[in-house]
């Protein structure tokens, strides 16, 4: 408990000045006694004092430093502010981003001794050091900026040559270690401390506020994770020349985000050298009709509202005729189809019907609450709109029940399709790292029956329907695969595609279980050897399987062979056709 009181010296200075005092008392009485070589000779004693106490402190200042140079006495005095950002962290503690010391070289020409010297010793010293600008300061008559930011390193090099009017400032600056790794996601600050991008600019209060005790601000992803994405969505899109691309791979059981790739990437070290193109997070900040992906949602509704069960049968050997239009599919069949038989085929014809069965009204209120008619909530920044129909008439339903007509974010379909395969319950995709076992409580969009059904046919359609590519062995993986032709000033352009893979691994235990959702969208692939065509089940999905074959031992999910029921292999003519979509 503190014994003093507000507006009262503290107890150390109240000693103080009584000391003081009694030594201004003690000359006094040497005055009055007549005894002034007393007074004189108190007086040195006093001034001798002080010259000590100042030269004490002075060489305890001057060790300190020499044995501990990056110690600021100032910082102390401040209570320990710190650098003006927080480090941040991955869930598993790896540093993603941290304030540093970094120097600014400045040179004083009115106290150099030898500028030739000088100028020798400091290109020796730092060989990218602008000499134009090195001679310019010599030449001068003022202090004069040289080079920054310098690490330690540099600044050693510099600082053992000994040269005088050579001067250094120490300032903090944010690093990001792991270069282009995440870089969507972490983002980016600017010099003054301030989050422009990413997680950098969404959480800048906490970071900021963290910065006093440096404490670390943890995010959802795991980088190994991240990692495997990275290269993974890198490879695919580079052998494919396309314009972009992005993945994601998130808990649908808490909304984690585990993982973001925007693709081309870009080095947080150095955003200022990058176009902005290069910069936009396009999981976020780009908006897309996904095709086919969408039919998770159309034969959701359908099972969830009871107008369909998995064996409903539906009349697809016709093209359907809506107005002016007719809806066909790329590859038409001689047989009608079932629910089950419209998802592995990706009938557009069948969705179509589906839709229209269920009702334009009763879908679009689905849609609103999957979260497909705004912007998804995120903490990140720019989190774009949807382009929705200005008018849901049948023409516009049917379209959307396979991906037309409705442009939404890659992360807005990566929580509608998480709730559809995590028991039902609608979650915002999040930064935050959650404590394990974790299960927020969300709102309810299907039912946990509907859930079960959908998981189930996601996995029928990896091992017999159009997602065969994206099969990892013993994962026990689902999927659905995406085309969709992309619309430019208007029209739909065939050559140009959209392909996509939402895909979702394990699909068998509990409803409850964890359970991890890979979405791999392709910008306008080009079709090469290996992929043999630019859709989504071609170039999409084998990326996706690929990413989980290498994250899953990350997130703790074994390998386990299901004893499957032989199938009828099909004909290569049907099996093209299956990949198409």
């Amino acid at each position: 408990m503190s014994l003093t009181h507000p507006g009262l010296p503290a107890p150390g200075w109240r000693w103080i000045k009584e000391r003081l005092w009694s030594l201004e008392r003690a000359f006094e009485k040497a005055r009055t006694s007549g005894r002034a070589e007393n007074d004189a000779r108190i007086r040195i004693f006093v001034v001798l004092a002080l010259f000590v106490a100042s030269f004490v402190y002075l060489a305890v200042g001057a060790t300190r430093l020499a044995l501990f140079p990056g110690f600021d006495v100032a910082s102390v005095a401040r209570g320990g502010s710190g650098p003006g950002r927080a480090p941040l962290v991955d869930r598993r503690g790896a540093l993603l981003a941290a304030d540093l010391p970094f120097y600014t070289l400045y040179l004083d020409p009115r106290d150099v001794w030898d500028r030739a010297e000088t100028r020798a010793g400091l290109l020796r010293a730092l060989p990218d050091l602008s000499v134009s600008r090195l001679d310019r300061a010599l030449a001068g008559s003022r202090r004069t900026f040289l080079a920054g930011p310098l690490s330690p390193r540099e600044r050693d090099r510099v600082h053992d040559l000994g040269l005088p009017g050579v001067v250094f400032e120490q300032e903090p600056r944010r690093v990001y270690p792991l270069g282009g790794a995440g870089a969507h996601l972490i983002g980016f600050s600017d010099t003054g401390g301030e989050g422009l991008a990413g997680a950098e600019g969404a959480l800048n209060d906490r970071i900021r506020a963290g910065a006093g005790d440096r404490q670390p601000t943890p995010l959802s992803i795991d980088m190994r994770v991240q990692a495997a994405l990275d290269d993974e969505l890198n490879a695919a899109a580079t052998r494919l020349q396309a314009k972009g691309a992005v993945g994601l791979i998130t808990n649908v059981q808490t909304g984690e985000i585990l993982a973001m790739s925007s693709w081309p990437t870009f080095d947080p070290n150095h955003a200022g050298e990058f176009a902005p193109d290069q910069l936009r997070n396009q999981a976020v900040a780009s908006v897309y009709e996904m095709g086919s992906t969408f039919k998770v949602f159309t034969l959701a509704v359908g099972l969830d509202t009871h107008q369909i069960t998995p064996e409903t049968l539906f009349h697809t050997t016709k093209g359907m005729a809506i107005g002016s239009r007719v809806i066909r599919d790329l590859h038409a069949v001689d047989h009608d189809m079932t629910a089950t038989d419209i998802f592995l085929k990706s009938s557009n014809i069948g969705a179509s019907q589906i839709a229209l069965q269920v009702g334009g009204s009763t879908m679009t209120r689905y849609f609103q609450a999957f979260g497909l008619f705004h912007a998804a909530p995120i903490e990140l920044t720019g989190s774009a709109r949807p382009i929705l129909p200005r008018e849901w008439n049948p023409n516009t339903v049917a379209s959307a029940s396979f991906g037309h007509a409705i442009s939404v974010s890659p992360v807005a379909l990566a929580a509608g399709v998480g709730s559809v395969l995590n028991g039902g319950r609608y979650l915002p995709l999040t930064l935050q790292p959650m404590r394990p076992g974790a299960r927020p409580e969300g709102r309810r969009v299907i039912s946990e029956e509907t859930s079960r059904l959908m998981l189930g046919l996601m996995r029928r359609n990896v091992l017999e329907g159009s997602g065969r590519r994206a099969n990892a062995a013993g994962l026990r993986v689902g999927g659905k695969t995406g085309s969709a032709e992309k619309v430019i000033d208007g029209r739909y352009v065939r050559d140009k595609v959209l392909a996509s893979f939402a895909g979702v691994f394990p699909t068998d235990g509990a409803l409850s279980d964890d359970r991890y959702l890979v979405l791999i969208l392709i910008d306008e692939p080009v079709a090469d050897a290996e992929s043999g065509g630019r859709t989504g089940g071609l170039t999409a999905a084998p990326a996706a399987g690929k990413v989980i074959d290498r994250v899953a031992p990350f997130l703790g999910v074994s390998r386990r062979f299901e004893q499957v029921a032989a199938q009828p292999v099909p004909a290569t003519a049907e099996l093209a056709a299956l990949q198409e979509r």
